[in-house]
């Protein structure tokens, strides 16, 4: 649970950034809301290590740093500015400890050595598509992690997650969680380590998705 000092510093941050385009118009308390409705869909006690694949204004990974205290968060942003307003965003709110910011694509951030198949779980919110999220995700996890990835308002669709599109990546899935008109989250497990094929290189995730 994050407390009420760190939540209002967290918010100051997301008003920072909402006034430097990273955020878009409008109340940054429900971007907090749903970062805080994903720590509770994977459990307030995770203490591993996780990835915020797109963090753009750092939700949900700030968040979950905060919500979780035990665990390990890396926050993945492909352009320079945003990298550098999460840098100073880790100090601000104490967290640079257990916390860094990875600075490029996706695609090639997961064939280096030390980010292979080192994290328990990916988050995802407004990365992509789906089966771009997938494919971006897959080489980041361990064998058995998650990828969590925010989904559409409304009724959930599993018709996102085509069965034969997430196997041949490798992953299980999807569980559906949420409730009501609240946030909903598709959950995926890796059922082995990550193919060598995937990522494919850089754009081509996105240019030639494995489903629609």
């Amino acid at each position: 649970m994050i407390t009420a000092a760190a939540r209002r510093q967290l918010l100051a941050h997301l008003e920072r950034a909402r006034g430097r385009g990273f955020v878009g118009p409008g109340p940054v308390e429900p971007h907090l809301e749903h970062a805080e409705a994903l720590a509770a869909t994977v459990g307030g006690d995770f203490g591993g290590r996780f990835l915020d694949l797109g963090s753009g204004a750092g939700v949900p990974g700030l968040a979950l740093l905060l919500a979780w205290p035990e665990a390990r968060g890396t926050l993945l942003d492909s352009q320079q500015r945003r990298c550098a307003f999460l840098d100073e965003a880790i100090r601000e709110l104490g967290v640079a400890g257990r916390a860094d910011v990875a600075c490029g694509r996706a695609e090639e951030l997961a064939r280096t050595e030390d980010r292979r198949g080192a994290y328990d779980i990916v988050v995802a919110r407004g990365f992509g598509a789906p089966a771009t999220t997938a494919e971006c995700a897959v080489g980041f996890l361990r064998a058995g992690g998650q990828l969590v990835v925010s989904e559409p308002p409304g009724e959930p669709q599993p018709q996102r997650w085509p069965p034969e599109g997430l196997a041949e990546l490798g992953f299980q899935g999807p569980e559906l969680r949420g409730r009501g008109e609240g946030p909903h989250f598709a959950v995926l497990t890796l059922a082995d380590r990550a193919s060598g094929r995937w990522p494919r290189r850089v754009g081509v995730p996105t240019k030639r998705p494995r489903w629609p």
